[in-house]
């Protein structure tokens, strides 16, 4: 009877209630929740050259396509790639996204 009032010492399966549990992040360091950024909103108006550098920095993986003016583009959907449509004097005219 002794032993039934007695306290229970934590297992060591349950994890301590000061540390976190985080799911798992395939592709990224453990701990890091950021979501994967998918347009580039602030790059309109810079030319392709630099744009395409920027995204670079970002995403190293992804193909960049500069699509000119009046240009026809394929409706598939790819993760690893990403359209700069320029007006006619290169500057990028729509935000860039990944498609």
């Amino acid at each position: 009877m002794a032993e039934e009032n007695k306290p229970t010492k934590p297992s060591q399966e349950q994890p301590d209630q000061s540390t976190p549990i985080l799911p798992r992040t395939y592709g990224q360091p453990l701990g890091t929740n950021m979501a994967s950024k998918t347009t580039w909103p602030e790059l309109v108006g810079l030319t392709a050259d630099e744009a395409e550098k920027k995204i670079k920095e970002e995403k190293p993986v992804v193909q960049v396509q500069v699509v000119p003016p009046n240009n026809f583009v394929t409706m598939d959907f790819r993760q690893n790639r990403v359209r700069l449509y320029v007006d006619s004097s290169g500057k990028v005219d729509r935000a860039p996204r990944i498609g």
